[in-house]
């Protein structure tokens, strides 16, 4: 079978190398740099903490078997530098109520999740130097991260030792049609012909599944990321305030931010998180850094005398239903979708790689695809 995937961020990245591990003839279109988009400017984050038990959570939780075994494949096969994949846990704490915290957990727990109610004495063993003024606590051990940009470059090295091609610098610019079947892509270049394109291209891929035919409700929401100067380590999970989950479900398009703190193995302090939708403008605004060092602040005050180095901003790729879109489009014979994962995207990636390789080639997936699947929107 030869593959088109539009995209060459970690989510195109994990497609191109679960597709061309199962024998698939792959080729990666990337209109700018591989992982130069969404890819290389968040954190990371492999999470089960901040996701609803349902189909999303299910998702996570396969991703979350996946990572080892792919660290390890990665690791034996390419002379790389460490994807710096570590379990390190998330601390959720809330300084206003204890009760929807702990009740969110509980519901958690109920599906499946380690997710650990803590005093306030033990959160500070766990996290000496957070502000002792929290009212609950709960420790998520399952958490871990990897770095984003370097696990991307890993994935498409595979792939390319798979048989795949990168286009770098390649725009899609329309189908490549035989009747009403989609049989490749026109690109800026030239024309490549496929049996399967694949849209995998983040904030992007609405415009992208446009220019193919269809409407993709895939839109752009920006988030912005401090960084501090490097210092010893005196941060040891990833530290969010309760009300994070909150902000990730909501549909606001107006600017929402939540507390997350965690140190990088750089020495660094990353420090969010903001979402808006204000299409792809990229500018940074004063008044969203303040708010983010401010609620940073009340969850490790220590932070008051660190300075901020720098700081830099993204784009997710929001669905307004809050799923991942994966799977064949019913509207376009040909098209297919793995996009949408909006914060999620680098946790989801080899979960959604693998789940789109097995439907694409007829073999039973490992959870449940219709909740993802693309006729949702036909």
């Amino acid at each position: 079978m030869n593959v088109v995937v539009v995209g060459a961020g970690i989510v195109g990245a994990a497609c191109a190398r679960s597709l061309a591990a199962a024998g698939c003839m792959v080729t990666v279109v990337e209109r700018g740099a591989p992982a130069g988009g969404t890819s290389s400017s968040g954190e990371g984050n492999i999470l089960l903490s901040d996701k609803l038990p349902g189909p999303e959570l299910l998702l996570a939780r396969y991703a979350l078997r996946l990572w080892p075994a792919v660290i390890d494949e990665l690791s034996a096969e390419l002379e790389f530098p460490s994807l710096e994949f570590e379990r390190k846990g998330g601390l959720v704490v809330s300084t206003t109520e204890a009760q929807p915290l702990l009740d969110f957990a509980a519901t958690q727990r109920e599906a499946g999740i380690d997710a650990r109610p803590v005093s306030v004495t033990e959160a500070l063993e766990l996290e000496p130097e957070l502000n002792p003024a929290i009212v609950a606590a709960v420790h998520y051990p399952e958490d871990a991260q990897v770095q984003p940009a370097i696990a991307t470059e890993a994935l498409l090295a595979s792939a390319r030792r798979r048989g795949a091609r990168i286009l770098a610098g390649t725009e899609v610019v329309g189908p490549v049609l035989a009747g009403e079947d989609l049989a490749g892509v026109r690109t800026d270049s030239g024309e490549l012909r496929a049996d399967r394109v694949v849209v995998a291209a983040g904030p992007w891929s609405g415009e992208v599944a446009e220019r193919l035919g269809v409407r993709l409700p895939v839109s752009p929401r920006r988030g912005n990321i401090l960084v501090t100067a490097p210092m010893r380590q005196r941060i040891f999970h990833k530290v969010y305030d309760a009300d994070y989950v909150g902000v990730v479900e909501s549909s606001d398009a107006d600017l929402r931010t939540s507390s997350v703190v965690e140190s990088t193995r750089g020495g660094t302090v990353l420090i969010g998180s903001s979402r808006e939708r204000v299409g792809f403008d990229d500018r940074l605004r004063v008044p969203v850094l303040r708010e983010l060092a401010a609620k940073a602040l009340r969850l490790f005050p220590f932070l008051a005398g660190v300075p901020v180095i720098r700081a830099y901003g993204g784009f997710r790729p929001y669905v307004p239903d809050h799923l991942p879109v994966i799977g064949a489009d019913p509207r376009l014979s040909g098209l297919w979708h793995a996009t949408g994962h909006e914060g999620a995207g680098v946790g989801l990636s080899v979960a959604t790689g693998d789940l789109l390789r097995d439907l694409m080639l007829g073999k039973p997936p490992a959870i449940d695809p219709v909740p993802f699947g693309p006729g949702r929107f036909a």
